[in-house]
């Protein structure tokens, strides 16, 4: 049954500090650390006044000296910002400190406005290099061999596990010609989920992976009863209208009613976006988290949670963790089976 982790773009909250929000996620990575999930990781954004996972590495570093078992990792780093091999020494060190413990997932969009791209040095065709940048990424974190005029140190040897993450057909077939597990952004992007796994799991050709491995994103705010946890929600339902409409904000505070601010077609652009989230108390979270389950099977599931009350958001959190285990029984969840290159 599908193993459940935490997907974390630090949130900043209205009202509260970036300094507010990293402090909540080391307090969540250690709560999560406890409850059985998996992995926990986060994501790199830029020049978004909601988002304080931008220097993501750093932020991972902090977070697994912050936990003793759980997996940390990215979720994604866009490749296209940075040399493969700066990131290969990242995470490579990242790996020597906490071995056994890193996942490297790697997106193609540059996580921020075109703008802010430039501003990263990014070209607008950068984006056309990314197979061989995974390519040559994935090569450095591979043990070296003689002669190598360039290597990763530390990296080389660590065999960082790498995974790529994608919200269409683009994504899907490149894991599966790789040979690399797959993480699908439902999250917020559901409209090619369909195609998408398909393409992924019938083009899969066994890799640094053997077999495919499919890891969707759902939100998840789950409270004690129904009326909070939809109050709750409309939190992210303000941060994707206002995303929607070019004015990127802090987290909001919830609102009682989401349809006072939104007219009925931005209420319908923020469901349609939002269509893989699970809202309510522990018994809807459950059979809501069971019909996705039931129609794409994912490996893995991992649940991403912005909520403003920080104590409310550990409390979605733990009541998630409490459905995945009445979903899974006693049985262990999958563990992903990393194989070396022959």
């Amino acid at each position: 049954m599908p193993a459940y982790s935490v997907l974390d773009l630090v949130p900043i909250a209205q009202g509260h500090s970036t300094a507010d929000a990293l402090a909540q996620t080391a307090r969540l990575a250690q709560h999560a650390e406890g409850l059985g999930y998996a992995r926990y990781w986060l994501a790199e954004h830029h020049n978004m006044p909601g988002v304080a996972s931008s220097a993501t590495a750093v932020l991972i570093g902090h977070v697994a000296a912050q936990t003793k078992t759980i997996r940390v990792g990215a979720g994604g780093i866009m490749l296209p910002n940075h040399a493969p091999l700066v990131v290969a020494e990242q995470f490579g060190t990242l790996a020597t400190l906490y071995p056994g413990r890193i996942d490297l997932g790697l997106g193609r969009a540059p996580g921020t406005d075109m703008t802010t791209a430039r501003a990263l040095r990014r070209s607008k065709d950068l984006g056309d290099h990314f197979p061989d940048d995974v390519t040559e990424l994935i090569g450095f974190l591979q043990p070296a061999v003689p002669g190598q005029p360039v290597r990763a140190i530390p990296g080389e040897g660590t065999q960082v596990p790498v995974w790529i993450l994608g919200s269409s057909l683009y994504g899907a077939d490149l894991a599966a010609r790789f040979g690399l597990p797959y993480a699908f952004a439902s999250h917020f992007a559901p409209d090619a989920v369909d195609q998408a796994l398909a393409v992924y799991r019938d083009r899969f050709q066994p890799g640094l992976t053997d077999r495919p491995h499919v890891m969707m994103a759902m939100n998840v705010v789950a409270a004690d009863d129904s009326g909070t946890a939809q109050r709750l929600f409309t939190s992210v339902q303000q941060a994707f209208l206002n995303l929607g409409a070019g004015r990127p904000s802090p987290l909001p505070r919830p609102v009682e009613d989401f349809g006072v601010l939104a007219n009925a077609q931005q209420a319908a652009m923020v469901n349609r976006a939002l269509r893989f989230s699970a809202v309510g108390d522990a018994g809807q979270i459950h059979g809501q988290i069971t019909a996705m389950m039931d129609e794409y099977a994912p490996d893995e599931v991992i649940i991403s949670g912005p909520i403003h009350d920080p104590l409310a958001r550990l409390r979605s959190f733990e009541i998630a963790a409490q459905v995945m285990q009445e979903v899974n029984g006693t049985r262990p969840a999958p563990r992903l089976q990393v194989v070396s290159p022959g």
